[in-house]
């Protein structure tokens, strides 16, 4: 179906969010923090992001800021235990299309991930 950049430190959380994922017929590529994740996006073009907050070297924010200062036009979705009531508005703000708390239900993140690769959700 599509393929599916995913941006998490835990290879834990990698993985179950991957299988997840995969099982919703999707390819994913993995990265384990924002800098190796821009890193890859000089080269690859996914359909869509799926992001961590909390990560070293380059966390969530920093990563949706780059992205927004380059212009990024691929639908983002962030997915944190995190659960501080403004990270929700500071990733929205920062272009993010949504923000789940981990671990996600299964279900509902894969249906917004299909209603945002058949609809323009930044409008």
């Amino acid at each position: 179906m599509a393929v599916i950049l995913h941006v998490d430190d835990s290879s834990f959380s990698r993985l179950q969010i991957g299988k997840v994922l995969k099982r919703g017929g999707h390819t994913v590529l993995a990265a384990d923090n924002g800098k190796s994740a821009l890193e890859l996006l000089r080269t690859t073009a996914p359909d869509l992001i799926v992001s961590d907050i909390l990560m070293p070297e380059m966390d969530g924010f920093a990563f949706l800021e780059a992205l927004r200062d380059g212009g990024n036009s691929i639908p983002v979705v962030m997915v944190t235990a995190d659960i501080q009531k403004d990270t929700g508005a500071i990733c929205c703000g920062l272009g993010a299309a949504a923000l789940f708390n981990k671990p996600p239900d299964e279900e509902q993140l894969l249906a917004f991930i299909t209603n945002a690769l058949t609809k323009d959700i930044s409008s």
